[in-house]
């Protein structure tokens, strides 16, 4: 029995030590990897299907989160009715989501139905059918959706700073308009999805409470269908980087707004870069949490905003840093000021020990909290398997963050936050 009146001792989060729990993979009879995590004591689970199938790759502008939206919207047995019905009848959520290179379609259930439900998901990646009706509805649905968010200073800001940076033509710059929806055609998504989904490159991630033959169940389900490995050593489809050339820019979207959205961006490599994992504790140092500089400065200090933040940009092939708040319109000069202050700060002075702990502490504690439950192992996991890399790279992270001093600090902020290296934008 513990000696309950002595106090425990007090650890620092920086001085744990961190453990990703490994996952099983395994390769269906078409080469398709499935990464499985058999986890947790909930009779639940998730499985995540990731195709190469995002903007990265479409010819003609909507076309690819059209096509993602649409998987599960009929089939040419069943109606986008039927097919939702099926999933709520076994208490199941199918989800999808499109993104810059990716795609996903993601399962969550009871461990214990997934044997009806597989099949219905087979029937999605074999037999959509994309209905006219169907599409349509989504056409009206985005284009109302669209003309909502434009008057919103927030929207406008994030589809502006985007292709400032990485150009308009890039899949990271690339917005969608009234007309690109307007255009979409059935065809279309159908010469889509037989390219990248029916035929398409793919990886399967599994996680939960997993049943024993979870694995004959994917073989069977999906390891006959013409899908295919993704090939680390096939290069993405390239886009060139064409980033603006003016770095200010100040747009009025609203000529009697009182808010100014403020986005401040600069290239930068991605996680591959040996400067990446240690550039992170700088980010958070400056406005990557609340404790952060910017926090401290701009909202409880000045009181300009109710929050700021900084983050680097979680793409895959390039990368960019991020500084984004709302603020007042009369005082949006003064927080672009006060963000610059801090910078130069971070590069003039060394950061104190207590702050820089705080810091490290707060960053491995956040890790910690990624690893409480199998969803977010496996998508820890995810985000490391799709950026080509290996757990390495986890463990490298917590070194990086657990022995980086207050010099190296110094040296990325010197080499990084420099004011004239950022795009700045304030849309009203």
């Amino acid at each position: 029995m513990p000696n309950r009146t002595i106090a425990p001792p007090i650890k620092n989060p920086v001085d744990f030590k961190l453990v990703l729990p490994p996952y099983q993979k395994h390769v269906l009879s078409n080469g398709v990897e499935v990464y499985a995590l058999d986890m947790g004591g909930e009779d639940t689970m998730q499985i995540s299907w990731v195709f190469y199938a995002g903007n990265w790759y479409e010819d003609k502008h909507a076309v690819s989160s059209a096509t993602n939206y649409l998987l599960k919207n009929g089939t040419s047995t069943k109606s986008a009715f039927d097919i939702n019905e099926h999933f709520e009848y076994y208490g199941a959520y199918l989800n999808r989501a499109c993104y810059q290179e990716t795609s996903e379609v993601v399962l969550s259930c009871l461990s214990k139905h997934i044997h009806e439900l597989l099949p219905a998901v087979t029937e999605l990646f074999t037999d959509a059918v994309f209905p006219e009706e169907e599409l349509e509805i989504y056409k009206k649905n985005a284009q109302q959706r669209l003309k909502v968010n434009l008057l919103k200073s927030e929207f406008v800001a994030g589809r502006l700073i985007d292709a400032y940076l990485f150009g308009e033509n890039h899949p990271y710059g690339r917005s969608y308009n009234l007309e690109d929806y307007a255009a979409l055609q059935r065809n279309e998504l159908m010469a889509y999805y037989d390219k990248y989904y029916r035929h398409g490159r793919c990886v399967i991630f599994v996680a939960g409470k997993l049943p024993k033959d979870i694995i004959a169940q994917l073989e069977t389900n999906f390891g006959k269908l013409p899908l295919r490995a993704h090939d680390k050593d096939v290069s993405l489809i390239k886009h060139p980087v064409e980033p603006a050339t003016q770095k200010k820019y100040e747009v009025i979207n609203d000529p009697d707004g009182v808010q100014a959205s403020i986005r401040l961006v600069r290239p930068f490599p991605n996680r591959h870069h040996p400067d990446f994992q240690k550039a992170l504790v700088l980010n958070n140092l400056l406005g990557g949490f609340f404790g952060s500089r910017l926090m401290a400065n701009i909202r409880e200090d000045k009181g300009y905003t109710y929050g700021i933040y900084s983050y680097i940009l979680n793409y895959i092939s390039d990368s960019g840093w991020m500084i984004t708040t709302e603020a007042g319109r009369d005082v949006s000069k003064a927080t672009i000021e006060e963000v610059y202050k801090e910078m130069e700060l971070l590069r003039e002075e060394p950061v104190d020990e207590e702050e820089l702990q705080m810091t490290q502490n707060f960053m491995i504690g956040s890790i910690l909290g990624d690893l409480d439950g199998p969803f977010q192992v496996i998508g820890r996991w995810k985000n490391i398997i799709l950026n080509n890399l290996d757990e390495s790279y986890f463990y490298n992270g917590i070194r990086s963050i657990q022995s980086i001093t207050a010099e190296e600090v110094q040296e990325l902020a010197k080499k990084y936050l420099q004011p004239d290296s950022f795009y700045e934008l304030v849309v009203i």
